[in-house]
């Protein structure tokens, strides 16, 4: 069904845009009156209506826990809660980002790459042999265009074609 993901993207920007309303404000409120009809949404009664919505926010506020929790260390034994919480730092530090902290990432410079090849809808390999993935579709030409990556708050990153360029979250795979 084609109306999930756009109305996905509808979703994650309500959610992801400054000044965002707190609650989802409903399917109808995001899509334009042609979007609407043209997808039929006209004819749902507004019980079916409710279920799409509270899918969406369901699947949006998984893809946002699943985007900002780092998986879990799993202590060895014998360890301290010392010994462990350093190794749940060092979590960021093998994707070459600096400690999981959060503190400085406006000082992290922002990383440029030649993009190699794509590996699924929205996976791309760079010629650092990172691979990295869209958190949102990606709506520009990539291959073979040099891009920057740039640190975000909370451990995200975005990715620019050009410093003048919207950017897209992503997350780095490999």
């Amino acid at each position: 069904m084609k109306l999930l993901p756009l109305a996905t993207f509808f979703v994650a920007s309500a959610f992801a845009g400054l000044g965002a309303e707190p609650t989802f404000p409903g399917l109808q409120k995001v899509l334009t009156d042609a979007e609407w009809k043209g997808a039929g949404l006209d004819r749902l009664t507004p019980d079916q209506l409710g279920v799409i919505d509270a899918a969406l926010i369901r699947h949006v506020a998984q893809v946002i826990t699943k985007i900002t929790t780092p998986p879990p260390v799993t202590p060895e034994p014998g360890t301290t809660a010392q010994e462990n919480a350093v190794a749940r730092s060092r979590f960021w530090e093998r994707f070459g980002f600096g400690k999981g902290d959060g503190s400085g990432w406006r000082d992290l410079p922002p990383m440029k790459a030649k993009v190699t090849g794509w590996q699924g809808a929205n996976r791309f390999s760079l010629d650092t042999g990172q691979v990295w993935e869209g958190v949102e579709p990606i709506p520009y030409e990539i291959l073979g265009a040099t891009v920057i990556i740039e640190a975000r708050p909370l451990g995200a990153f975005a990715l620019k074609l050009t410093e003048d360029s919207v950017a897209v979250r992503v997350r780095r795979v490999k």
